[in-house]
């Protein structure tokens, strides 16, 4: 029978997406999730089931090599994650699993389900891929030889709520423990069953590839060579994990998401691997530039992030069309930024929603940007990315506080906001995390 691998995540909250894997998360969260931990081995040992117990190190990487050094096929690993939010609409129980794998989806939803059979108080957010974390990809989800899951147990930050969650941990390590062992044993069926390796048809940019790619444990894997076709520069990209089987190199598909290619799954166990959409890959991050989506894809976007932002702001994403269009700003980055900044307008932090600031401008005060309706506050957005991307004049009356102190034209793509709207230096991979998510949603990517 295969070991059960169980890590403690340190991490926290990412400002627009749960990201367990990057901020610090508060010691309080970090020792219960030590406490919770070692609660669950010796139930799973209670249970005839070997489970290693991941030791406690300060980065995820760590983590993941100390696992990888020790897995066989069989093994599973689950992380677990705590974290305090300011909305009760995130607390709950939320499994995170690599995008693009159907088993791994289910084995999510499976761990859920007998989660919440044991602890129906605490609600499940559901199983979700790793791209819609803050940074759009999971290491732990991602980088492990062995299928592997990350779990978080989100709970308001107040001392009510997180008492509720200590007075619960007995249910929930008894909770996490039945899904474990269901999805070991699941696991253990596929194995005996049949090859963890099976063939898979591909196409590129919907056209038959004459050479077959592969499955493992349900993660797609095609010819390094194809990756080189497909202009892929594997020298710059060393974390990109590869295997080699029966002679040929491979390397994992879902990493190209990162490069702009998608991986589309069709009938018959063939993958669409897609290098060419309708926006060329040098300009996925320009900033003046056209759109390519339509106010109904950034409200399906939101709603599918946030149903109730569409009641307080039901203009907003037209709003975003129309005012750059006017300034020639690419409405499609600007909007992921908006997300990302707001929450997904659910705001919660020293920005309030009658502010009408929805890309934390701040004023020449030192304090932040107030502006008297939504237009305006949409309108200083777009002007202050044109003030960082172009050296052209302004179409309308300029209302960004601080447009006329940026270098003008210094930033003409997103990657070069890094430092410059924000301090954290992921805040570009995370815009751009979004910005996929959103294409995903309308079909262009």
């Amino acid at each position: 029978m295969g070991r059960i691998f169980i890590c403690a995540i340190y991490g926290g909250y990412e400002g627009a997406a749960n990201d367990p894997e990057t901020s610090g998360t508060a010691p309080n969260e970090a020792r219960e999730m030590v406490f919770l931990r070692d609660l669950i081995v010796p139930e799973l040992r209670n249970r005839n089931f070997e489970v290693v117990a991941v030791p406690d190190f300060e980065r995820p990487a760590l983590s993941i090599d100390w696992i990888d050094r020790r897995a066989k096929p069989g093994d599973i690993a689950l992380g677990i994650h705590a974290d305090a939010y300011a909305h009760s609409q995130t607390t709950g129980v939320s499994t995170f699993y690599i995008a693009k794998n159907g088993e791994r989806k289910n084995h999510a939803q499976m761990l859920l389900l007998a989660f919440s059979s044991r602890v129906p108080d605490l609600p499940s957010r559901g199983a979700k891929p790793d791209t819609v974390t803050g940074t759009g990809s999971l290491a732990f989800c991602r980088r492990l030889s062995i299928p592997s899951l990350l779990m978080e147990i989100g709970f308001k930050i107040d001392t009510e709520d997180r008492e509720r969650t200590k007075a619960y941990r007995r249910e929930i390590a008894l909770g996490i423990s039945d899904g474990l062992v269901t999805w070991s044993r699941d696991v253990q069926m596929q194995a005996t069953s049949n090859d963890r390796t099976v063939p898979v048809h591909l196409k590129v940019n919907n056209e038959p590839y004459p050479e077959w790619g592969i499955s493992i444990d349900g993660n797609v894997f095609i010819p390094i060579d194809l990756a080189d076709r497909l202009g892929v520069n594997l020298a710059l990209n060393p974390q990109m994990r590869r295997i080699r089987y029966r002679g040929i190199v491979y390397l994992k598909a879902i990493e190209l998401r990162d490069l702009n290619i998608s991986i589309v799954s069709e009938i018959g166990r063939t993958y669409n691997i897609r290098s060419q959409h309708s926006f060329n890959a040098d300009e996925f991050d320009r900033i003046m530039r056209a759109g390519h989506t339509t106010a109904t894809h950034l409200n399906d976007f939101i709603a599918a992030n946030n149903p109730e932002a569409l009641v307080e702001f039901p203009k907003l994403a037209e709003t975003y069309v129309e005012e750059a269009k006017a300034e020639g700003v690419n409405y499609d980055l600007a909007f992921a930024q908006m997300c990302l900044e707001t929450r997904f307008l659910t705001f919660g932090g020293a920005i309030l929603p009658e502010f009408n600031n929805f890309a934390s401008l701040g004023d020449r005060q030192a304090e932040w940007a107030k502006f008297t309706n939504l237009r305006l506050g949409v309108r200083a957005h777009i002007q202050q990315l044109k003030a960082y991307a172009s050296n052209d004049l302004l179409v309308q009356e300029c209302v960004a506080p601080r447009f006329e102190l940026v270098k003008r034209g210094v930033a003409p793509t997103m990657r070069q906001l890094n430092g410059r709207w924000s301090a954290d230096g992921q805040y570009t991979i995370k815009i751009a995390a979004i910005l996929r998510r959103l294409y995903e949603t309308a079909g262009i990517f």
